[in-house]
C-alpha cells in the first residue's frame, strides 16, 4: 500500500504544523527543536518540503556505513533538499536546531548555485554527520549567531549576514564530513573493497551485455548507501568519485580488448554496455586523447 505524503509548501506551513509562531522572515527561519510540538492531527508517514532543511538533533542514534555502525555520540546533523522525501518525526528531541531555507532567499547570491555542490543534501538519514563535542559547539555557535540575527532588527545588512552564516554552516559541515570519512578509514577501505569487487563482478559476469554501462546508483544500492555519499566517500579516499571509477574501469576494459582482439569499435562498445558506439568513442578520446582505432594502431 502506497504511503501518504504531506507536502510543506511554505515555512509558515511548517511552523503552523508544529505549533510554532509565524516565522519572522517568510523565506528563512531558525527553530529550536525544544519549542516544537507534535501536531494534534496525525501526520502522514512521509513528508516533503519545498525548501532546504538543515538540522542538528541530539538523538539520531548511530550512523550506518554499509553494514557497520560508528559514531561519536548521540547527536548529528541531517540535510534535506527541496522535494526530498523523509519520514515523519517519531518524537520531539530536547536539544537541537533546525534551519529552514527557501531557495528564493538565495536568489541573486552565488550560494544559489553553489548549494548544489554540497552533496550531503542528497545523503540518507543514516548517513548523518556525527559531531564531536568540539565540532558540536562550533556548529551551535553559528546557529546561535543566526538566531540572534533573525530575532534582531531586520535591516539592509540582514540578508547578507544570514547568507554568510548559512554558507559558514555548510562549509563547516563539509569539513566535518571529510573528518568523518578520515576517522573511519577501516570502514571506508571496506566500502572501497566491496565496490571494487562489485565492479569486477559486473564486467566478469557479462552484465554490460544485458544491463548496459554500470551506473552510480547500481553500486550505491548494493552498498546500502546514497549515490552522493558513496561518491564523496570514494573521492576522499582515492581522489575519484564513483562515476570516475566506472569510467576508468571502462577504459581499462576497452584498452585490453583493443590491444588483444580484432573486434570492431562498434562490437567493443556493445560488449561494454554502450547503446551507441559514438558514446564509447567520445568517452575514450576524451580520456585518452586518442580515438579507439588510433590507440589500436599504436600497438601495431
Amino acid at each position: 500500500m502506497k504511503k501518504k505524503l504531506y507536502q510543506f509548501h511554505s515555512l509558515t506551513d511548517f511552523h503552523r504544523m508544529f505549533g510554532l509562531p509565524k516565522p519572522v522572515h517568510p523565506l528563512v527561519s531558525l527553530i529550536r527543536i525544544e519549542d516544537m510540538k507534535l501536531p494534534d492531527e496525525e501526520l502522514p508517514e512521509q513528508l516533503v518540503l519545498d525548501f532546504y532543511k538543515i538540522a542538528y538533533k541530539d538523538s539520531l542514534g548511530k550512523a550506518r556505513y554499509g553494514q557497520h555502525y560508528y559514531d561519536f555520540g548521540e547527536g548529528g546533523m541531517v540535510f534535506t533538499s527541496p522535494g526530498q522525501i523523509f519520514e515523519k518525526p517519531g518524537k520531539i528531541t530536547p536539544e537541537g536546531f533546525i534551519v529552514l531555507l527557501h531557495p528564493d532567499f538565495l536568489w541573486s547570491y552565488p550560494l544559489a548555485q553553489k548549494i548544489q555542490q554540497y552533496g550531503f543534501f542528497s545523503y540518507l538519514t543514516d548517513e548523518a554527520l556525527h559531531l564531536s563535542e568540539k565540532e558540536k559547539e562550533t556548529v551551535f555557535s553559528v546557529f546561535r549567531s543566526m538566531e540572534e540575527e533573525l530575532e534582531g532588527r531586520i535591516d539592509d545588512f540582514s540578508h547578507d549576514v544570514v547568507i554568510s552564516q548559512i554558507e559558514l554552516l555548510l562549509n563547516y559541515s563539509s569539513r566535518f564530513y571529510k573528518r568523518q570519512f578520515i576517522t573511519r578509514k577501516p570502514v571506508v577501505h571496506s566500502v572501497l573493497q566491496q565496490f571494487e569487487a562489485l565492479l569486477d563482478d559486473y564486467f566478469f559476469s557479462g552484465k554490460p551485455l544485458d544491463h548496459g554501462v554500470p551506473t552510480v546508483h547500481y553500486f550505491a544500492d548494493r552498498l546500502n548507501m546514497s549515490a552522493a555519499y558513496l561518491s564523496d566517500l570514494l573521492r576522499t579516499l582515492t581522489g575519484h568519485n564513483t562515476q570516475q571509477h566506472i569510467h576508468n574501469r571502462l577504459l581499462e576494459e576497452a584498452k585490453k580488448i583493443l590491444s588483444t582482439t580484432g573486434l570492431s569499435v562498434s562490437e567493443i562498445a556493445f560488449q561494454l554496455g554502450f547503446e551507441h558506439p559514438q558514446s564509447f568513442s567520445r568517452l575514450f578520446k576524451t580520456k585518452m586523447n586518442l580515438s579507439p582505432l588510433e590507440f589500436r594502431q599504436s600497438f601495431n
